[in-house]
């Protein structure tokens, strides 16, 4: 083993505009019969989406301490296809399909290899301290602006 990546976090990549985010299933992330429990999907497709964000120089936690507010999920639609399992290797795609004043969309499937696990569109959105929605900053969407995804690349 090099010395490059000894002890750092698991990140993802992006592939053009796709972020892949590499996840193994662990026994806490199955029920008893070793399958993903069904809300684990959530977590997998969170941490990539926030693994996205910072490979794409969006810096949440700076955004946060400064008082400029945070991400909530405002919106996610899910479609199960497929089990996971116990040990199965599976990667998170994410794209970006649309960026408005106040929130992204994020399109997301969980694979398994070539095979579509589950899917889901997430829409994002960017809240002031006080709870209300606020507009993205103008850096933010100029990078997300170099990540959305065209209709000709949204294919299932």
């Amino acid at each position: 083993m090099t010395a490059i990546g000894i002890d750092q976090p698991v990140e993802g990549r992006f592939d053009g505009r796709e972020h892949r985010f590499p996840v193994r299933v662990y026994f806490e992330d199955t029920d008893l019969s070793g399958v993903v429990y069904h809300a684990n999907y959530l977590r997998f497709m969170e941490r990539a989406r926030s693994d996205m964000l910072r490979l794409a120089g969006i810096d949440q936690r700076a955004a946060m301490e400064a008082g400029e507010g945070v991400y909530a999920v405002s919106e996610m639609a899910i479609r199960y296809r497929r089990p996971a399992k116990l040990d199965d290797a599976l990667t998170i795609v994410s794209r970006l399909t649309q960026v408005r004043a106040a929130a992204v969309h994020i399109h997301q499937r969980v694979m398994r290899g070539p095979e579509l696990l589950a899917e889901a569109e997430v829409v994002a959105a960017l809240v002031a301290p006080d709870g209300r929605p606020r507009r993205q900053p103008a850096a933010w969407t100029a990078a997300y602006a170099r990540l959305i995804s065209k209709p000709e690349e949204q294919g299932d």
